[in-house]
């Protein structure tokens, strides 16, 4: 169909979000029990309550995966939009992929060395292009 070119980079970034989900818990569960948390007593909080408790190694991962849910969620949006109006092939389904490989590469970056520099010119570069695909949307809409 036209226009759906752009759902491909949508459901790998939602995959990628799952590798992430699942990359979370294989590092912070055997973390937890490293750390001597008693998860049957444990109550309330978030994972960011982990912070100083936990390798920040663990709690890198756990970090870029709440990232995974901040500015992908306007990329969903504007991809879906794209797609319904029948403008999410061509460029707009190549800047869907390149903003999935900038995540991906944001992602790789927090998860292991976590500098924050190459983190943000990733996350810059990234929401440049998140930015055009609102533009393109913002166009075919208006």
């Amino acid at each position: 169909m036209i226009g759906m070119e752009i759902l491909k980079p949508v459901v790998a970034l939602a995959i990628w979000t799952m590798v992430m989900w699942v990359w979370l818990y294989a590092a912070r569960i055997p973390a937890m029990g490293a750390a001597k948390i008693d998860v049957r007593n444990l109550q309330g909080g978030t994972g960011k309550d982990l912070d100083g408790r936990l390798p920040d190694k663990v709690q890198w991962i756990s970090h870029n995966y709440n990232h995974l849910h901040e500015a992908p969620t306007v990329f969903y949006a504007v991809a879906l939009v794209l797609a319904v109006v029948g403008h999410g092939d061509g460029l707009n389904a190549t800047l869907g992929w390149i903003y999935v490989g900038l995540r991906v590469i944001h992602s790789l970056i927090q998860a292991t060395v976590n500098r924050v520099l190459f983190r943000f010119l990733v996350y810059a570069a990234s929401s440049i292009v998140l930015a055009m695909l609102v533009a393109h949307a913002a166009i075919a809409v208006f």
